[in-house]
């Protein structure tokens, strides 16, 4: 699976596109930052953002959809609302009250780690794991490791965003994990 492009007669996708932002050296020099705000700012975008997962997912019986922390926070919601899914969010540690369990993972400039209540998961869910942006599959990865721990099947990754240079989506392959994604990053900054 690519990006949603081909499936997409209505433009939806030139108008999410459209509507991102990126902003050249930030957080750090030589990074492009995919910034989403704007996209949230233009409700038409951030509706069509939804609407393509929701289509994508409504007949599918998908169970739970995850997101990660932050941004997964704002696209996964929805999206469970309106496929009649419940929503886990896997967060960053000691944000989750109650028992836990934990994922570590390797960053490129470090390690972190995701929790997911335990008992969140029932056996045998099928789940999508959704972020605003893949890079180099790292956070995706870690969050399949820990659904599927728990007992839950990831049928599938979901991203607004992609940055293919960065080989993300051949790390989840290596996973057995398709993913699907809106758009590819931009690598020219832009005035929003």
């Amino acid at each position: 699976m690519s990006t949603g492009d081909t499936q997409d007669p209505a433009g939806r996708i030139s108008g999410i596109k459209s509507a991102l932002r990126v902003i050249p050296h930030f957080p750090k020099p030589g990074i492009m930052f995919q910034d989403i705000t704007t996209l949230l700012l233009n409700p038409k975008a951030f509706k069509d953002t939804i609407d393509l997962f929701v289509e994508r997912y409504k007949n599918e019986n998908i169970s739970l959809i995850a997101g990660i922390e932050a941004r997964g926070f704002i696209f996964g919601p929805p999206i469970a609302l309106a496929i009649g899914a419940k929503f886990i969010p896997l967060r960053k540690p000691n944000k989750l009250p109650g028992e836990v369990i934990s994922e570590k993972y390797i960053l490129e400039y470090g390690s972190d780690c995701l929790e997911m209540h335990v008992g969140a998961v029932q056996s045998g869910d099928q789940a999508v794991v959704v972020d605003d942006l893949i890079a180099t599959g790292g956070t995706l990865c870690a969050a399949i490791n820990l659904l599927e721990r728990a007992g839950a099947e990831v049928a599938e990754c979901a991203c607004v965003i992609e940055v293919p240079d960065l080989k993300g989506r051949e790390r989840l392959k290596l996973h057995g994990k398709p993913l699907y994604v809106l758009v590819e990053s931009q690598l020219e900054p832009t005035s929003k």
